[in-house]
């Protein structure tokens, strides 16, 4: 596969490389190593971003008019594999990959001017406000309502599976301005800022949160919330416009290098357990692994057409539906090859005296928290029923 980059994409794939073993703290390395799920704090996510940012390296999707990496889509990739190869981890994307380039295509010059150096710097958090109690997938049937006041909206409702919301600075919401007819029209996108008064947060409380203490979605409530009138991105009414525009770079991922590292996790972990050479499970690493190196083939071929100025489109469907389906089959084989060490380790509620000591080597560490965790994937950013839907009316022209 390297064979395809050119002379300047190695000498850069070098250079990140070596700038990863020494810039990538150890601390955190160590930290991100002592489970599966490799769970980092909001603090030392900040504090990598802020290393990248330093480095010029933190928005590898941004154009460098905004203080962008100035990467060529190739390089976008290789900045992906060697740092799923080094283990740090990926940029925290509701900021820097979802509402910056919303704001940079539909915004005014002054929101820029406003919002993209923070963003930029890891200033503040973002979350997204999408979801609603049954307007999910079926996101078009969301009811926040936004009210016109004049010189602001008022903005009632509730959001959900908002991830990380209790750390969030501000969040960038799709809400209803007015009915119509077509439901997708009517809703605006707007930027809230989270400390506003009438917003509260509370916790949904997931089956892998016991094992690590680790808090990661939660329902964001709205009750006669101020918003700014010049936090409405692009016109009143044209929000589904950017959705599906933000939609684009929340589906468009590379997959393939995180998958890549995780199959060899697996493969390390099989062979610790001793059934490494089971010729059964050894032929589900293998097949794995040749789906991941087909997935590698694919996002490849789509980088060709943006090296070409080309935007994802509909392509970013097929790259959310396969990728998400790996990363499922991977924790999957996982949680097997770590048999009776995958079970959750609970010490939520101890009784006097308990002495909860985890059992088993650290690599089983958070094995099951993670495949709990990422039977989620495949619904978050449209649900892969709802994807294929998109490919066989865009992609296939069915």
């Amino acid at each position: 596969m390297d064979l395809t980059f050119s002379e300047e994409d190695r000498a850069f794939q070098t250079e990140l490389h070596t700038w990863l073993a020494t810039a990538w703290p150890q601390e955190m390395r160590d930290k991100s190593k002592r489970s599966a799920a490799g769970r980092l704090s909001k603090e030392d996510h900040v504090r990598w971003q802020k290393v990248l940012a330093e480095k010029g390296w933190a928005a590898t999707n941004w154009p460098a008019e905004f203080g962008g990496a100035k990467f060529t889509a190739t390089q976008s990739y290789i900045f992906d594999l060697e740092t799923a190869q080094a283990g740090s981890p990926r940029i925290m994307p509701f900021g820097i990959s979802m509402v910056a380039p919303v704001i940079m295509k539909f915004g005014t010059d002054q929101q820029k001017e406003k919002f993209l150096p923070d963003i930029l710097n890891t200033n503040v958090w973002w979350c997204q406000g999408y979801s609603e109690p049954g307007a999910g997938s079926d996101l078009a049937s969301l009811r926040t309502k936004a009210e016109d006041k004049g010189d602001h909206y008022l903005v009632n409702g509730v959001k959900t599976w908002t991830t990380l919301a209790q750390y969030a600075d501000w969040i960038f919401c799709l809400v209803r301005t007015s009915i119509e007819d077509k439901r997708q029209m009517g809703i605006s996108f707007l930027l809230i800022d989270m400390h506003s008064p009438g917003i509260s947060v509370s916790p949904i409380v997931t089956i892998d949160k016991p094992a690590e203490g680790y808090q990661e979605i939660n329902m964001v409530y709205f009750t006669d919330v101020e918003v700014p009138k010049a936090n409405l991105i692009g016109e009143e009414g044209k929000g589904w416009t950017c959705a599906k525009y933000l939609l684009e770079f929340e589906r468009g991922n590379a997959y393939s290098p995180g998958l890549k590292q995780a199959i060899a996790r697996v493969r390390a972990m099989a062979e610790h357990e001793g059934i490494g050479s089971d010729n059964v499970f050894k032929s589900r690493i293998d097949d794995a692994e040749i789906q991941i190196l087909a997935m590698e083939f694919t996002e490849l071929r789509i980088l060709g057409a943006l090296a070409a100025g080309e935007n994802v489109g509909p392509e970013s469907s097929l790259l959310k539906t396969r990728g998400t389906e790996l990363q499922q089959t991977v924790t999957e084989l996982a949680l097997e090859a770590t048999g009776y060490y995958a079970n959750p380790f609970d010490a939520s509620t101890p009784m006097e005296g308990d002495n909860f000591q985890p059992v088993g080597p650290e690599y089983a560490n958070g094995v099951a928290q993670h495949y709990f965790n990422t039977r989620k994937v495949s619904i978050f950013a449209g649900s892969n029923e709802i994807q294929r839907n998109i490919m066989s009316k865009l992609v296939l022209g069915l």
